[in-house]
């Protein structure tokens, strides 16, 4: 599956989570799941726990993480003394 099809999982709207990007059709943000597998959460117990969704789902939760990452540039911050 590329890329494009996988990200049209991911959605915004302005009634559902104050237009947080959400796994369409669901109140999870990409930011919920993301901080899940940040803290050590594995694939299969997130999938486990929320059974409406999928593999591919949280794929696409990484994808767009990466895509606004990689649309953003970011400057180093000054050391202070």
């Amino acid at each position: 599956m590329q890329d494009e099809q996988i990200l049209q999982r991911i959605e915004t709207n302005p009634e559902v989570l104050v237009g947080k990007p959400v796994i369409r059709g669901t109140r999870l943000s990409v930011q919920f799941i993301l901080n899940l597998l940040g803290h050590g959460e594995s694939i299969e117990s997130i999938l486990q726990e929320y059974d409406y969704i999928n593999r591919e789902d949280i794929q696409a939760c990484l994808l767009f993480a990466n895509r606004v990452l990689d649309d953003n540039m970011f400057m180093p911050l000054a050391k202070s003394a």
